[in-house]
């Protein structure tokens, strides 16, 4: 647990598992990997990239969100500003002075654009899953997407169809989201951030990966994107929805290790399957 921000945040550091691989040169970056909104956690990192990338030679860090998992949860505070100061915040806390590879999970890869946008110097490579740098027509689906689920989890029924549907598992997390969002702003305050300037985003000059779902419709947002940031290489992986870094692991892998050595010029060792 790290004070950061004036909040605690659950955080995770691994350090690699092996020395960096021999062609690599320069300070290896750290990869900082940052969960979705809502009902996700560090935990959808942590089982999917994280031992990849330490093995890699990579030192990781994971975090719980404010307001999820086991950070604090305070009743105000959850602008697009609040989340990308705790990052800034707990990498000094940490240490954590070299570069950054940042990789973001919906919501997560926001905050990863955001912060990329006040500190492009630091970043070397972003990896986005289902997700957008933080423009207009993003936050406008983040507040739909928020309003839809403060509405339905409170209705009687709701969390035993998730549960009769998605297991129990996803029950318990829905009733935390439904009680995240009882509690906090999140809902109001989230869609009402202050954005960064478009010139901001589109002085983010580091590498960009973007993975998305084929049958999700966060898709179409990848010409915005490339509009914006035209070194981002879009992949889309046929048949997935939102939750493609859950349901296609190996999937999102081979291709991040693949870009990380194509487009990053970090020599990786071959995907690893788990």
């Amino acid at each position: 647990m790290v004070k950061a921000n004036g909040i605690t945040l659950h955080v995770q550091r691994l350090d690699p598992a092996g020395p960096a691989p021999a062609g690599r040169t320069g300070p290896t970056p750290t990869a900082v990997l940052i969960h979705g909104m809502a009902s996700d956690t560090m935990a959808s990192w942590y089982f999917t990239m994280a031992e990849p990338l330490t093995r890699a030679g990579f030192p990781t860090v994971l975090y719980d969100l404010r307001g999820h998992g086991r950070s604090d949860r305070p009743a105000t505070g959850y602008a697009l500003d609040d989340f990308v100061d705790d990052l800034a915040a707990l990498l000094v806390e940490l240490d954590v002075t070299g570069p950054l590879l940042l990789f973001g999970n919906s919501f997560g890869g926001t905050i990863a654009f955001g912060y990329a946008a006040r500190h492009p110097d630091r970043v070397a490579g972003i990896v986005a899953v289902e997700s957008s740098p933080p423009t207009p027509e993003w936050m406008g689906r983040v507040r739909m997407r928020l309003e839809r689920v403060a509405a339905r989890l409170p209705r009687e029924g709701a969390l035993a169809e998730i549960g009769a549907a998605r297991g129990r598992i996803a029950a318990r997390r829905a009733a935390d989201t439904g009680r995240m969002l009882a509690e906090t702003t999140m809902t109001a305050e989230l869609p009402a951030s202050r954005l960064p300037a478009g010139d901001a985003i589109a002085a983010i000059a580091c590498p960009v990966l973007c993975l998305y779902g084929g049958d999700s419709a966060v898709g179409e947002l990848a010409p915005a994107v490339q509009g914006l940031l035209p070194q981002t290489r879009v992949v889309v992986l046929p048949d997935e929805k939102h939750s493609v870094l859950i349901d296609r692991p190996d999937s999102v892998r081979r291709h991040v290790l693949a870009w990380l050595g194509e487009e990053c010029g970090l020599d990786v060792a071959p995907p690893v399957t788990t």
